[in-house]
This record gives structure tokens, C-alpha cells and sequence, in this order.
């Protein structure tokens, strides 16, 4: 039963993450989702506790009709030392044969420091950033909703993020 890990801070989730995500669920049995700086919060590049990210992906899944035993998400602290970390990513989840990442940070430290792992490379579909995503929402366009699934921009919506991400850009006296 060959199962791999989907890796990201998914801030927010969103049409590339789940592209990725079914390209893993094609190739394997099950996917663990590791929700990476589960600890970061309320900041510029991480206004989304893990919990909300894990909401998030949880509600698309269900949507989608991906059965829970398919995939599990599991949220991962960063420990701020690269040359442990993916030794780290391993001790905090279940055993997998391979990694779905898109950062060049992740897939080094995993060929480095964990070789036994089999990088898998995403074939972008989405010219999608979060980052993008989290701008235009502050910029009031729109178009974000385009670029997260119905259930992420309904769920964001919920919970005021445009409000939320003024509210985090707000200098801090």
C-alpha cells in the first residue's frame, strides 16, 4: 500500500494544492497532508492558524468525496534547523514511500537528509500562488475566489479575511 506526503503551508489552500493532491491520490493509496509551520499564525505569510488550514483542506476533501481513509492531515511545527528537519517531518507522521512538494527548499533537504524518500515533481496546472491569492484579497479584487475551491472561499469568507489580513497589515505600535 505505497502512500506518500503532500507538504505546504497552504496559506491559503487552494486549486495548484489540489491538483497536486489528486495527482498523489492517483499514485498511491493514501496521502498524508502535512500542514508545514503549523506554529506560524496572524503574520503576513501565515495568516492562517493550522486549524483553519486543516478546516480548509477537510471541507474540499469532503466535497470532492475523497474517502477519509484516503488521506490523513497532519500538522507539522517547524523546528528552524535545516539539516534536522526532514528527519523531523518522518518522526511526526506515518510511514511514506514518497514527497509531493513544490518548494526547492524541501525537496533538497528531503535528497539530502532523508534519501530513502522519493521526491515526486508537481506538474503545475495553476499558475497559482498564495501569496497572490492573499494580495488580491487585500486589494478587494475579487478573482481570488477563482483560484481556491468553492469550499476555501467560502470558508475564508466566513471567517472576515479580508478584515483579518488588514487587520495583520496594521502597524504594530
Amino acid at each position: 500500500m505505497p502512500s506518500a506526503l503532500l507538504i505546504g503551508r497552504f496559506q491559503p489552500f487552494h486549486l495548484g494544492h489540489l491538483d497536486a493532491l489528486n495527482k498523489a491520490l492517483i499514485e498511491n493509496d493514501r496521502v498524508l497532508i502535512g500542514i508545514g509551520s503549523a506554529e506560524d499564525n496572524y503574520t503576513d505569510d501565515n495568516p492562517f492558524t493550522a486549524g483553519e488550514r486543516f478546516e480548509m483542506i477537510e471541507k474540499t476533501l469532503q466535497a470532492h468525496e475523497i474517502a477519509p481513509g484516503r488521506y490523513a492531515i497532519i500538522p507539522i511545527r517547524n523546528i528552524n534547523n535545516y539539516s534536522l528537519w526532514a528527519s523531523h517531518v518522518k518522526l511526526l507522521c506515518p510511514s511514506f514511500e514518497s514527497l509531493y512538494t513544490g518548494s526547492h527548499m524541501v525537496k533538497e533537504l528531503f535528497q539530502k537528509h532523508a534519501p530513502d524518500i522519493e521526491i515526486k515533481d508537481i506538474e503545475i496546472k495553476h499558475k497559482i500562488c498564495a501569496t497572490a491569492i492573499r494580495e488580491k484579497i487585500l486589494q478587494g479584487d475579487e478573482s481570488w475566489a477563482k483560484m481556491v475551491p468553492e469550499q476555501v472561499a467560502q470558508y475564508l469568507t466566513k471567517i472576515k479575511v479580508a478584515e483579518r489580513l488588514r487587520d495583520i497589515q496594521l502597524p504594530r505600535k
